[in-house]
């Protein structure tokens, strides 16, 4: 599997696992949405809001175009129905910015200025993308984490459960 290839799994594979956590997320109550269980981001919404905006964050900086926001812990949707929406709508922009990548925009430089200390960053733009999926997942179990404390459960996420679905079956 070439380098566009292994990133256009990796975009297909989050867009899938995020469908399955929000998919089990859904069946959780107001309390349950909101309550600090002490995961890194509080709740499922503190936890699932971050994601999405961290996205944001990093698709502007690799595209010049779309949201983006100055605070990770901000909450720019409180309600599951259009944080699903909006969850949604960042998985399609991904996964189509992916599929129009190359092998020389992949290994190209790009530059952004942190949120976290503002100064001007140049990195390639491959380590960076990965930083993206692997961000998600990371948080994405924390999410896992958090149904287990509700007392719901939570669906399996495992990248080789993905490769055995029929979307995943184009990447084996």
């Amino acid at each position: 599997m070439d380098g566009i290839q292994h990133y256009r799994m990796f975009a297909a594979y989050n867009r899938w696992a995020n469908e399955r956590i929000y998919d089990a997320a859904e069946y959780l109550s107001d309390e349950e949405w909101e309550r600090d269980v002490r995961a890194f981001f509080g709740s499922m919404c503190g936890t699932l809001n971050h994601v999405l905006v961290a996205d944001r964050i990093w698709m502007n900086r690799f595209t010049g175009i779309g949201e983006t926001h100055s605070v990770l812990s901000e909450i720019p949707h409180p309600h599951f129905g259009e944080l699903r929406t909006q969850r949604g709508t960042m998985d399609e922009r991904i996964v189509d910015w992916c599929d129009t990548l190359d092998e020389e925009t992949l290994g190209g430089l790009f530059s952004y200025t942190s949120i976290i200390e503002p100064k001007e960053i140049t990195q390639l733009l491959a380590p960076a993308l990965a930083h993206l999926f692997n961000h998600q997942t990371h948080h994405r179990g924390h999410a896992h984490m958090i149904l287990s404390v509700l007392g719901h459960e939570p669906p399996p996420l495992d990248l080789i459960y993905f490769l055995r679905t029929e979307e995943g079956g184009a990447f084996v």
